[in-house]
């Protein structure tokens, strides 16, 4: 009886993260203006950026979407930069590309993997989807032609006012938020120091990608800052290249950073404006994310 017991466990763990890791297909792309206040002793400029959350039918991505348009110029930028070369030596800039955390929701599965970065090198942490109280009111408003409904929740330290759509029956929304029956498209802590603003909606559009590899790239010639450009934007799943890892051993691999930040020089520089090379590659250019973060998304609990 035992030994059936844990078989059932063993397959029904199986089960949930073959299916949380299962690709699926982006139907609509809700745009955000994303505002945080990095800096609570300098409101006046917080940190902005352009984010997308590409919804599938059982799955979703929240990415920068600054990011993912200057990823594809330097893609192209790159390509044409490889069919020039005589030698195949490339220098080239990649300024305005971004290194940003992805979350990928899987509300059937309750589970939620995030893909971080040390350096260039990817990490994809695995973990539940958190649990959130929401409290739905009887309010309503229209988004972009989207009818919607008001709630409230309580999430790291932040209470959050958000708007979600009944019409996109997918119980997902930007960065960590979820449980609501609909997309959120717009939220703000009662403080507003944290914004997902909603910035459009549109139906996703099917695009080839066409390998960077190819009669002039060689795969040995491609450093690993420049991996991913091959991947669909329109497909949702995490990179089978990046290396899975527990929250607690990323984490320490952060303190780690933290401690020795001379190791930057080994890898990817940011804005100083140093390169990153490989074999017959030199990226310029590679920004991080904010400098100062004093005040961050997730707040400790008060006692």
């Amino acid at each position: 009886m035992k030994k059936q017991l844990l078989l059932v466990i063993m397959l029904s763990v199986m089960f949930i993260t073959a299916e949380a890791q299962r690709p699926d297909t982006a139907r609509a792309l809700v745009h955000y203006k994303f505002t945080h206040v990095t800096d609570t002793t300098n409101r006046a400029h917080p940190y902005t950026e352009n984010m997308v959350l590409l919804v599938g039918k059982t799955a979703s991505v929240y990415k920068s979407y600054d990011g993912m348009i200057a990823d594809e110029r330097f893609r192209k930028a790159y390509v044409r930069a490889a069919a020039s070369s005589p030698d195949g030596h490339i220098g080239i800039n990649r300024s305005g590309a971004s290194l940003r955390t992805q979350y990928f929701q899987y509300p059937n599965v309750q589970k939620l993997l995030t893909k971080d970065y040390v350096l260039i090198t990817e990490y994809l942490i695995a973990g539940p989807m958190p649990a959130i109280d929401w409290k739905i009111s009887g309010d309503t408003a229209t988004f972009g032609g989207l009818h919607c409904q008001e709630a409230t929740g309580h999430f790291k330290g932040r209470d959050y006012i958000v708007w979600f759509c009944p019409d996109l029956p997918v119980h997902t929304g930007p960065w960590k938020l979820n449980g609501l029956p609909g997309v959120i498209v717009d939220a703000h802590d009662t403080k507003n120091e944290v914004i997902f603003r909603f910035d459009g909606v549109e139906k996703a559009v099917f695009a080839e990608v066409k390998p960077i590899v190819g009669a002039n790239i060689a795969e040995k010639d491609v450093p690993p800052i420049l991996r991913g450009l091959d991947d669909n934007p329109n497909i949702i799943a995490p990179p089978a290249r990046a290396i899975k890892a527990t929250q607690k051993e990323y984490d320490k691999l952060q303190a780690g950073m933290q401690k020795n930040p001379n190791a930057l020089s080994q890898g990817m520089v940011a804005a100083d404006g140093a390169g990153v090379q490989g074999d017959h590659v030199i990226v310029k250019g590679v920004p991080g994310g904010p400098a100062r973060n004093v005040n961050p998304l997730e707040l400790p609990e008060k006692k």
